[in-house]
Order: C-alpha cells, then structure tokens, then sequence
C-alpha cells in the first residue's frame, strides 16, 4: 500500500491531477496555480494580523532553521547525493553551512538591523525627526535553482524571516528529492500559517506569479528569469534576479600557475560544473596557456584520479536534457586536451578541458551548466577586456594576476555582478557582501543585511510638531514676493551651510 500514488481530495474536486502524493498519507508534493491561491491567502491573513513582526519571532524562526539543518544533515546529505551525486564534504561545505552562516548572521544582527535609521536634517527640520522604519513587504515568492536547491531555497529565506515576511518557496523540481525533503521538513520547524513549499513545473511557475505576491526572488536561467520578470511585471510585483551567465576568467602571464589552476579546477568542476557562479571560460595570456593547461590536467588527477567516475568526490549531471544540451555543445567546441568520456545511463561527463576554442564555437554562445572549460587565448590584457565587454554583463568576473594594475583594469574597465582576484566563487558566498546580477545577469542583491533590506521597504518617515508655524507659514497662499524672497533667502543659507537646499 505504502507504494501506490493517491490523489488528494481538492484534486479529486477539480478532476485533475494537480497534485501527487508520492505514498499514502504524505501530504501533497505537486502543487499548481489553483493550489497555491489558498496558500497564499493563508500567508497574507497570517501577515495582516502582524504574527511575523516581532523580533522574538523571527529570531524563533531563525534558530528553527538552523536546529532543521543540524537536526537533519545526513538526510540533506543523502537527498543531494540522489539528486547530484554530490559528495558529502560539498554538500555540507557549500550549501548547509551556507545557510546556518547566514541564519547566525542575522540572529546577532537582527536588532541592529531593525532600528530606525536617522537620516541627516536641513535649517527647516532642525526639531523633527528624519529617519527610516524598514518594514516587511509582506508574503515573498522564493524560487529555488538545482544548481544549489539548499542555498538558493534557504538564504533567500533567511533574508525574508528576518525582515519580517511570510514565504512560499518553490524549490526546483529538478531535485525532487531535495525538494520534497524541505517540502516535509520545513512545516515540520517553521509557522506553518507562514511559510509553505510547493513544488510547481517550470512551465507554470509564471502562472503562480501572477497571483501576485509582495516579491518575487528568482535564482536561475535567463530564460526562466526573463519569464518570471515577465510574469511579475504584469502585477506590478518587484523582482530580485539573479541568472546565470558566461562568467569569464583571465590569466595573466604574471600569476602563479599552480594555485590559479588549482582554484579554477576546483571552482569549474565543483557540483559537476553545475553552478551559477563557477568560471564558464578562460581568457589566458598566450605565453602561459601550454603551462596552464597542462596544471588543470594535474589538477584533475589530483582530484578525482584516473578515472573520475570512480571518484567519490565526483558528481553527475542532474538530468538527462541537461546532459544531452551538455554533451552536445562539448562536442561541436574546440579540441579535448583531457576528458570528455560521456556515459548516458549514468548522466556522467568526465572533467573536461577544452583547447583551440573559437569565440565562434556553440559553447561561446550558450549558458552551459557542466563540467566543461573552455581555453580562449589573448596576447595581451587589453584583448582580454574587449572580449570579456563584447558579450552581456556576466555574474561574475575573475582575474588572475599577481600585477596589482592588471587587477585594478580588469575591476574597474569591465562590468558584472560580482569581482574576484585570484581565487573564484568565494566572493558569492560572504555574508557581508552583497551578491546579484547587473544587466543580464540579474537585479538586485542579497546575503546577510543585503537580504534583510531585499525583503524590507525603506519607508521614509518625517516626524514633525505643530510648532514654529511663524517660519513654515511662509509657504502657504496668497504667495506673496516678500514671502518668496524670505524662502530664497533661508535656503540661500541652508545650501551654504550644508551643501543642499531646502526649506519648507
């Protein structure tokens, strides 16, 4: 009996399977449009009645999360290792302590974070007050990505308890394992009047948008994001995107060859390549590229031996349409200087490293998400920066180079979300910086405080007494010349004292 697949009750009313219960008694996994309405309604009466405000209560919430991840890391663990392959050290390195980093984060900074912020004040409102209350925006959709289903589930989450709002996540239905995993975990820690999970297809998440929420956090593909932004728009419902793209990464002549190879390697072929942030290709300098490549090689034995599908540190593509868009484009690029073994059953592609790639190549003009690196030559920085401002604004820019004016050109004359030097992906990853997209990478910005002011509005309030009408009186009608004259002249003062002009 435990087997069998049942139909939920609200299902059997619509006559159609919108959701699927994957034993009997489980509550529902699948959840479409029509679902989410009672969810959502559910979520904003719970808002409205203001149970999430209080700082005691987020800070509950909070360490509810942290006490799940704790309480349940070897089933994170095993349902990542289903779904990815992924080992146990990544899985705990770069998605659950992620997410207990942040959550401690906002725990110890939560109160300072709420506090009204005083803003500066002019001649006219030397007696008020001038501040910033952050508020909660109310109920927030958050859309996972199977890149990292934990993290880009889970941070964003944070972000949204701690300022205040109540949350439906969607994780990606790609990962059903980790997906239903938070789907049975989360009511299990969390408000369940607050937060829900629903698993919803791809194809109808714009349709769950436009049931309109307070925001919307999307991690993920372009093409996803561009039809969520869409979606969103139609609502007028504020956005944070943050997308993949073709992250570019320099080598320089000058740089330590060994450790930039090491940390390329790890970045590029962590979670399978499957990442959002990883270098997606190398621009290196001609007179070190035979040095480089021939250091990633190493490096991949190093890591993974001979044979890296035997490699228990080692993970697969998370589906089959991901692998054939993969495997595809690998072999319509460049030449294979190592890798390249491919194995369907198993969803495996080995490492691979590609040489003589031309800017012309499929892989130069599609977002892969898979263990393949591209080899780009250029003779010179200058070449490196045309290229890399040629194509879309990337995530993330990385550079390589122990010359500080490389660094500084390489910053400061291209343009992305995010900037690393001499290391990769670790920049994403820092509470105390703001990470997102710029352009077609994304908007907006989130981790640690970043997070908080995402989910919160910044309202503007001016606090005033009924006082010194004798000044403000000049202002109101009949306008007279001896009122405007007095109205210039105070402002005329204000902007000599405090470089600005205003006086109401």
């Amino acid at each position: 009996m435990s087997g069998k697949t049942r139909v939920c009750n609200s299902c059997q009313r619509n006559g159609r399977l919108t959701c699927r219960r994957t034993r009997l008694g489980e509550p529902c996994l699948k959840a479409y449009p029509l679902e989410c309405v009672d969810l959502l309604k559910r979520a904003r009466v719970t808002f409205q009645a203001g149970r999430s405000l209080k700082e005691s209560y987020r800070v509950a919430q909070l360490e509810a999360v942290v006490r799940m991840l704790e309480e349940h890391e070897c089933d994170f663990v095993d349902a990542l290792g289903k779904d990815l392959h992924k080992p146990r050290f990544e899985a705990v390195v770069s998605e659950l302590i992620l997410v207990k980093n942040e959550a401690l984060y906002a725990i110890n900074n939560l109160k300072k974070w709420m506090l009204p912020q005083h803003v500066e004040r002019n001649l006219s409102t030397t007696l008020d007050k001038c501040l910033m209350v952050s508020e909660p925006l109310g109920v927030v959709f958050i859309v996972g990505t199977w890149c990292s289903p934990v993290e880009t589930c889970l941070v964003p989450l944070v972000g949204a308890i701690a300022a205040g709002n109540c949350a439906i996540i969607s994780p990606s239905e790609c990962t059903a394992h980790t997906a239903e995993l938070l789907h049975r975990l989360i009511p299990s820690y969390l408000d369940n009047e607050c937060f829900h999970v629903i698993l919803a297809g791809t194809n109808d998440l714009p349709e769950v948008v436009e049931l309109k929420f307070d925001h919307v956090f999307f991690s993920g593909n372009r093409s996803e994001g561009t039809r969520i932004a869409q979606a969103a728009a139609r609502t007028l419902t504020p956005v944070t995107l943050v997308l993949g793209g073709k992250n570019p990464c320099y080598v320089d002549q000058d740089c330590d060859i060994a450790t930039t190879a090491q940390r390329i390697a790890w970045a590029r072929f962590h979670n399978a390549g499957q990442s959002l942030v990883a270098p997606f290709y190398i621009l290196c300098h001609t007179k070190v590229t035979a040095r480089l490549v021939q250091a990633l090689k190493s490096c991949l034995m190093q890591f993974y031996g001979s044979d890296p599908r035997e490699s228990r540190s080692y993970g697969r593509m998370v589906n089959l349409d991901i692998f054939n868009r993969t495997r595809d484009i690998l072999w319509r690029s460049g030449k294979v200087a190592v890798g390249g073994q491919v194995i369907e059953a198993e969803k495996y592609i080995a490492p691979t490293i590609l040489t003589e790639v031309a800017e012309s190549d499929p892989i130069m003009h599609q977002d892969i998400f898979g263990p393949v690196l591209p080899v780009l030559t250029v003779n010179n920085v200058d070449e490196a920066i045309a290229l890399i401002n040629k194509q879309e604004k990337p995530l993330c820019v990385y550079a390589y180079s122990s010359n500080s004016q490389v660094i500084s050109r390489l910053m400061s004359e291209t343009s992305s979300g995010s900037f690393c030097s001499n290391d990769s992906v670790l920049q994403s990853l820092m509470v105390a910086l703001p990470f997102g997209g710029v352009g077609a990478s994304g908007m907006g910005s989130y981790h640690g405080r970043y997070s908080f002011d995402t989910f919160s509005h910044r309202k503007s309030c001016l606090l005033r007494s009924t006082r010194f009408e004798c000044v403000t009186y000049l202002r109101y009608p009949p306008y007279e010349d001896r009122n405007l004259s007095l109205m210039t002249w105070a402002s005329t003062l204000s902007q000599k004292s405090q470089g600005w002009c205003q006086i109401m």
